[in-house]
């Protein structure tokens, strides 16, 4: 007996100093001991009965005291745990509102961030009383749904959600409650300051605070969805994104954009402001708008972007493409002359002037009268395969691409023709969205350079770097004298007389809607492209009013020149100031003409 204990002991302190020694030899050891021991219970060798049963005792002691030492592992890690993490990760089909980085305005104000918010998730399985408990909790928030809240707590998953984003007033009724099975969980909710302003840049996301359209949307599409999949995307490990857009400028431009709908009956409104040397869009509204806030607005198609999403005949805002062609290619220059003392005739089609002159014209008086005649002579002189590369080369026969998702598709003649190219070269026949035809205006005044938007800031440098040359720099410079010559002869003077001091030029645009496939004469979309200072563009601005009508003091008109153009003179005045840029008195109108050396790379 002395002997079969002594052998134990020596067996048993094997197994214990196996613990204490080194990680390489401990599973050996034990593993040897464990035998040692479970040999001794079975009897093997045993010298006596009492042994066994020593032996045996202290075999299920050890199994005891594992079992027990990986429960209270168990019930330290659910004590250790954040609330409703367990259960978060116990349902991976659930989607967590998960963190996503702040966006700023170019000058660091919040455009959208997160909040913290606690969401209400139930354990069907621990529900003891589905009734009571569905009792309780619809006292609490009456606003839940008796029937679905009883189906999903009588169901059998270990998870369900019950009420995402609840008030912390609510959280503690329902804590109190004492309910079992009735959690709460801490998620991340989006939050937009601004409301209104900017909502069409910034989208929004859905209750899992993933994006679903704008800037939100593309942040998932930059890899924020991998890295929450991976755990990587905390609070802390995100650097903010900074838009190009100045939110003074948002402030100004959808104010005076819902004067200008209001005031002249409009169907709605858009605009926008775009550094014309960068590219970077300072500022975006298109109305009627949502709050971002209200996830179930931002897809509603009542509201949806006008200048990416939507396409539209330009009107004669598009001449301004067909001047810079004809004026570039070398076969016209300011003093060419155009006769437009009678209609072009196309078989049924005749194409004739809104204000006819009917007599021969230079072309900065075709410029100031907005001949048709004269502007579809000189793309025909061209020929349709110029004119169709030139568009191409200006970006407006293709997809514009940029960081917001929802982009439209320009909408192209598939025959194209002389006709075609008649009724095109005056903004009649080709369907882009309106920030296309801004990119390629921006062009026409920063010196020859096509630049792509962008919702992000960028640096001088690197829009050089991305900017193809389209047109000359002597181009650049006849047109920009074009549109201040307009500012002040022209269609565009009474922005002129709401921007004085600016030195801004403009172009005005007046299309007919089509309606059951044929133009309306009382259904127009009215535009307006302004671009300041004219002798040092820095900014341009578009203003679109879909369907104005006349009122008192348009004298029966709902042109452009009526409603449009004075609405992007206010704009103007508004904002440049707040961009850097002082009334003054500019030099005269001629020297543009005569130096076109200011015409710079961006």
């Amino acid at each position: 007996m002395a002997a079969f204990l002594s052998t134990l002991g020596s067996r048993l302190r094997s197994l214990f100093g196996a613990i204490g020694r080194g990680l390489a030899s401990l599973p050996l050891r034990l593993l040897r001991a464990l035998i040692a021991v479970v040999k001794m219970a079975a009897g093997r060798g045993r010298p006596e009965p009492h042994a066994v049963a020593r032996a045996r005792i202290l075999l299920c002691m050890i199994v005891f005291c594992g079992v027990y030492l990986a429960i209270a592992g168990r019930l330290a890690l659910y004590a250790s745990a954040p609330e409703g993490s367990l259960a978060r990760r116990s349902v991976a089909s659930d989607a967590v509102a998960s963190a996503r980085p702040d966006i700023l305005d170019r000058n660091g104000l919040v455009l959208a961030t997160d909040v913290k918010s606690s969401s209400l998730f139930g354990e069907p399985k621990r529900i003891i009383d589905t009734d009571e408990a569905v009792e309780a909790l619809t006292a609490v928030m009456p606003d839940l749904n008796v029937d679905e809240l009883r189906q999903r707590l009588g169901s059998n998953r270990g998870f369900v959600w019950l009420k995402r984003e609840i008030t912390p007033q609510q959280q503690r009724e329902i804590y109190n409650l004492g309910l079992p099975g009735i959690g709460f969980m801490t998620e991340n909710r989006r939050v937009y300051p601004g409301g209104t302003l900017g909502a069409h840049v910034l989208g929004s996301t859905n209750t899992d605070n993933q994006g679903i359209a704008g800037i939100e949307k593309w942040i998932d599409t930059r890899g924020l969805a991998e890295l929450h999949l991976a755990g990587f995307a905390t609070d802390r490990q995100q650097e903010p994104v900074e838009l190009a857009m100045d939110l003074r400028v948002q402030h100004v431009l959808r104010d005076e954009l819902a004067t200008a709908k209001e005031k002249f009956k409009a169907i709605a409104a858009a605009g926008t402001v775009v550094d014309v040397r960068t590219g970077e869009i300072v500022a975006m509204a298109s109305l009627p708008d949502f709050d971002a806030n209200d996830q179930a607005k931002s897809l509603d198609p009542k509201t949806l972007n006008r200048l990416t999403t939507g396409v539209f005949e330009m009107g004669s805002t598009f001449k301004a493409l067909t001047f810079a062609m004809a004026l570039d290619s070398g076969r016209f220059n300011i003093n060419s002359m155009l006769d437009a003392r009678a209609p072009l005739q196309f078989g049924k089609f005749r194409i004739h002037d809104y204000h006819a002159e009917n007599r021969v014209l230079t072309v900065p008086e075709v410029f100031l009268v907005s001949s048709n005649i004269g502007t579809a002579k000189m793309a025909l002189t061209l020929g349709v395969e110029a004119h169709k590369a030139f568009l191409a080369k200006a970006g407006q026969l293709t997809r514009l691409r940029t960081e917001l998702p929802e982009s439209a598709m320009p909408l192209v003649p598939r025959n194209w023709g002389e006709l075609n190219t008649a009724t095109i070269a005056f903004g009649h026949g080709l369907a882009v969205a309106p920030l296309q035809a801004v990119m390629a205006v921006n062009a026409l005044m920063n010196g020859g350079y096509l630049i792509p938007p962008t919702f992000l800031k960028r640096t001088p440098e690197e829009a050089r770097a991305l900017a193809t040359r389209i047109i000359k720099p002597d181009t650049s410079a006849k047109m920009r004298y074009l549109l201040r010559l307009n500012a002040e002869k022209g269609s565009a003077s009474k922005m002129n007389e709401q921007a004085a001091g600016y030195y801004a030029g403009g172009k005005t645009g007046t299309a007919e809607k089509v309606v059951n496939g044929r133009y309306s004469k009382t259904k127009l979309l009215t535009t307006f492209t302004g671009v300041f200072p004219m002798d040092d563009p820095h900014y341009l601005v578009l203003v679109m009013l879909d369907e104005p009508q006349a009122v008192p003091g348009t004298y029966g008109f709902a042109t452009a020149g009526w409603n449009a153009g004075p609405a992007t003179g206010k704009i103007i005045s508004r904002i440049a100031p707040l961009l850097g840029i002082m009334p003054r008195k500019g030099p005269p109108v001629e020297s543009l003409l005569t130096n076109y050396t200011l015409a710079q790379a961006p």
